[in-house]
């Protein structure tokens, strides 16, 4: 059973989400939630958010132990870039561009349960 948590349109570049993204992949569910606590980046915080909403789908929607979930995959796609404009001298402007990230963390039921 797969549970999927997504955050859309995060104010920040899917670059710098990515870095961290890829630490987690893989990981226990608990495990990657107290990775993320002391990565000390807003990125960090932008997935460990999605991932508690992934958790707490599986625990309340589909009756999963949060104990047996595992990080499946924690991908990072482009969202739409703001474009704005700032003055310049002499009469000029200079293009900002900022960027928005959709965040989308799968899930999944480990096969062999530790006791």
């Amino acid at each position: 059973m797969e549970v999927q948590a997504i955050t859309k349109f995060a104010r920040m570049t899917p670059q710098k989400v990515r870095d961290v993204a890829r630490q987690i992949q893989g990981m226990p569910a608990e495990q990657a939630m107290d990775t993320l606590r002391f990565i000390p980046r807003k990125s960090a915080r932008l997935l460990a958010k999605t991932l508690k909403s992934a958790m707490a789908n599986a625990e309340n929607n589909e009756k999963l132990s949060t104990k047996n979930l595992i990080v499946v995959s924690a991908r990072v796609d482009q969202g739409p870039v703001i474009k704005r404009f700032r003055p310049s001298a002499k009469g000029s402007a200079h293009p900002i561009r900022k960027s928005t990230s959709h965040i989308r963390i799968v899930l999944g039921e480990t096969t062999s349960s530790k006791k």
